[in-house]
């Protein structure tokens, strides 16, 4: 599937501010009083933030090559 140099800017983006947002999630849940509490929020946190991280490297690689249409 093709997707527009635009297209591919915005699922960025929205990658980027959904990954600022779970990484802030990740500093509030272990300043809390007891972060052991919250471990598996914690690790969820984190398993998306890689996932995430991921998908904007692929995207990067993507706009970098100059796929898609113009």
């Amino acid at each position: 599937m093709e997707y527009s140099k635009e297209d591919l800017a915005e699922a960025q983006r929205q990658i980027g501010s959904t990954l600022h947002k779970l990484r802030e999630t990740v500093k509030t849940l272990r300043a809390k009083e007891n972060p052991e509490r919250y471990k598996s929020q914690i690790t969820l946190a984190e398993r998306r933030i890689k996932a995430f991280e991921l998908a904007d490297a692929l995207i990067e690689r993507e706009r970098a090559q100059g796929r898609g249409p113009a």
